[in-house]
């Protein structure tokens, strides 16, 4: 079992759905990815939060066991959002983001953080990104990143210059068109690939994931569920999950690969029950294991 290092956002989220809504409930992209994460493996968050944010948010991460030694405390309020989805739960409505202390963030990799072998740098500037791997010590086993039509769109060249020298890119299918600038997502995946990542991986929502690595074809379908509350993190759930199963493993190759890809799906197919970490603050081991399986029945033709 190898440690996991995450770099992004930690945030208080308004959202609603058809299904009801929460006001600032715990959310941000290093905190879903972590939280998710932990249940394979040691995870170190490192991000940024105001002196609003509430202690119990704080022990919610900590019982888990994730390492918050580097999330700072910033002169100000905390990053917010607030978002809302229609029936189409695929795409949410921006209705106001505050950046407050996430606009001045700066990533700093004290106390050994820079010799951690699993690093996945979630959705922040492409500059900040890079800047992370220039701290590290050593060159991780793995690097991967997601990233944002807003950066595609707004920093394009520092994205490329990051995408050169990450191992895994995860992005959903509208960010992956709009980068390789080619609607069909087979050739944009190897248009991403030819710019660094060998391994890209697609999300596509309710449809599944797609996972191309070294030219060859994984998919995955989306987990069938009766119901979806708030799809709100879903990604990065399924980046935790990912990531975590491959630090857990300490392997990269093909196989661990597509198990990852599967054990990602199954902890986003968690999140969605419920809004904000709800579900996952529920969710046993015996649950993931379970849904691993049916997972395998799913997808496996011969029965």
């Amino acid at each position: 079992m190898a440690d996991l290092l995450v770099v992004g956002s930690v945030a208080l989220d308004s959202v609603e759905t058809p299904f009801g809504k929460v006001r600032e409930a715990l959310g941000g992209s290093a905190t879903y990815f972590s939280y998710s994460a932990s249940f394979f493996t040691q995870v170190r968050l490192v991000a940024t939060v105001g002196e609003d944010f509430p202690e119990s948010h704080l022990r919610l991460l900590e019982n888990r066991g994730v390492d918050i030694g580097g999330l700072q405390t910033s002169k100000g309020r905390t990053f917010r959002w607030t978002g809302e989805y229609g029936y189409d739960l695929n795409e949410a409505k921006t209705l106001d983001t505050q950046l407050n202390v996430f606009a001045d963030f700066r990533p700093v990799l004290g106390d050994g953080l820079g010799r951690v072998p699993y690093l996945f740098l979630a959705n922040i500037d492409p500059e900040l990104q890079l800047d992370v791997l220039r701290q590290m010590k050593e060159r991780p086993r793995l690097v991967a990143l997601d990233t944002m039509n807003f950066w595609i769109q707004g920093k394009r060249d520092a994205l490329r210059r990051v995408l050169a020298e990450v191992d895994v890119l995860t992005i959903n299918d509208g960010e992956a068109r709009q980068l390789a600038s080619e609607p069909n997502l087979i050739r944009a995946a190897r248009a991403i690939s030819a710019m660094g990542p060998r391994t890209v991986i697609v999300k596509r929502g309710e449809y599944g994931a797609l996972l191309m690595t070294e030219g060859t074809l994984f998919f995955v379908p989306a987990f069938p569920l009766d119901s979806v509350y708030d799809p709100t993190g879903a990604g990065d759930t399924f980046a935790g999950g990912f990531m975590g199963y491959l630090a857990a493993q300490d392997r990269i190759d093909a196989v661990a690969m597509r198990r990852a890809i599967v054990y990602g799906s199954v902890m986003a197919s968690f999140t969605v029950e419920d809004f904000s970490l709800k579900r996952l603050t529920r969710l046993t081991p015996a649950e993931i294991a379970e849904r691993y399986t049916a997972f395998h029945d799913l997808i496996r033709v011969e029965p």
